[in-house]
């Protein structure tokens, strides 16, 4: 049974066998730089719901989503059309995104992120379906020089992402560690990238 979701000014509808609405999105949704005017594609959009709190933080954006599942692509472009978004979700792995190189300021991505077989318990929804390496590269390419990537990742693969991050030309440039409590660890990271920029890593505080 499908349930309503208030975010800010918006509606966001969720329906069985998607992946439901977490703290990581939301945190994501708040941390990402955006700009008026800016085009936006979210890579892996699933319901749709980072689309949605970025046009919170900033209504002028022109909105894209890729999803591997075309009833989840369904649902994100429901999401946009029952709050009155114009935006276009397409259906497609990474590594076939139909958009033109360089063609977006922001690309944004809460991907399925534990590797197969590593037992983590986050059951088949968030398990990876394509390797980071393909998200990074796609990210790359549809990024323009100067465009920013940002996504959520375990903090036990930060060495991972910053790699392959680096290896597509994806300046890591903020960082954010995410922890329920001052005393316990953090359970997730939040970077966000810069295409072709140069070093240099801002540390955020875990707590606001």
């Amino acid at each position: 049974m499908s349930k309503l979701e208030q975010l800010g000014p918006y509606q966001l509808e969720q329906r069985p066998g998607v992946f439901p609405l977490g703290s990581d999105a939301l945190a994501l949704g708040r941390f990402a730089t955006v700009r008026k005017g800016w085009r936006v594609c979210d890579l892996g959009t699933g319901s749709g719901v980072l689309l949605l709190l970025l046009a919170t933080r900033e209504p002028q954006l022109e909105l894209f989503g890729l999803d591997q599942d075309p009833a989840t692509a369904v649902l994100a472009q429901d999401n946009l059309g029952r709050n009155g978004l114009e935006g276009q979700i397409w259906t497609g792995s990474w590594s076939q995104a139909p958009f033109s190189p360089g063609s977006f300021d922001l690309v944004v991505s809460n991907p399925p992120y534990y590797a197969p077989g590593s037992g983590k318990d986050g059951g088949p929804a968030r398990m990876e379906r394509e390797e980071l390496d393909t998200l990074c590269r796609a990210a790359s390419r549809l990024l323009r020089n100067g465009g920013r990537f940002a996504l959520s990742f375990p903090t036990q693969r930060m060495v991972d992402l910053f790699e392959v991050m680096r290896r597509w030309d994806l300046e890591p440039k903020r960082l954010k560690l995410l922890s329920h409590t001052p005393t316990k660890p953090p359970y997730a990271l939040l970077v966000e990238g810069v295409r072709q920029g140069k070093p240099g890593l801002q540390v955020l505080p875990c707590l606001e």
